[in-house]
């Protein structure tokens, strides 16, 4: 797994969520919650089909501010609740897996640490990522989940 976490193939983002790690857990792993904030700012998101369960699919599109329509796939690989989700990543049904990510939920004291990794296969892919503008918008989605679950929690 060391191999796997080299700095170099990797993205890893992380927030502290002022929401109960149980919450923000739900917030993942349920399609009404994820179409409510999933994305950068300016994206809206349309679940097609999701089955969270290991070896389930979601299938969705992201709409971007410019119309372009993103069409996603992620399919899980483990679910331990409320503390880890890890899946495989692409774009189009029956192409292959852009990266593979985890989520990982930490309790800080009634409030959630959430850190997002993705795993590359080589330090290219991950490089035309980065330059793709994706820390920014995992920032972005990680803040609108922390809205998301802040109005949840109340």
């Amino acid at each position: 797994m060391t191999a796997d976490l080299d700095p170099a193939r990797i993205i890893r983002l992380e927030r502290v969520m002022n929401a109960p790690r149980e919450l923000v857990f739900k917030a993942l792993s349920d399609e009404k919650h994820l179409d409510q904030w999933w994305g950068p700012e300016g994206f809206v998101n349309e679940t097609h089909a999701m089955d969270f369960s290991v070896g389930g699919l979601w299938h969705y599109t992201m709409h971007g501010p410019d119309g372009k329509h993103w069409p996603n796939w992620i399919r899980y690989t483990e679910i331990t609740p409320p503390a880890r989700i890890a899946y495989d990543h692409g774009a189009e049904l029956g192409e292959p897996a852009h990266f593979r990510g985890m989520i990982l939920l930490e309790d800080e004291g009634g409030k959630t640490r959430v850190s997002l990794i993705l795993i590359f296969e080589t330090v290219e892919a991950r490089d035309a990522t980065v330059e793709f503008g994706a820390v920014e918008g995992g920032r972005q989605t990680l803040a609108k989940l922390d809205a998301y679950a802040s109005r949840l929690h109340g």
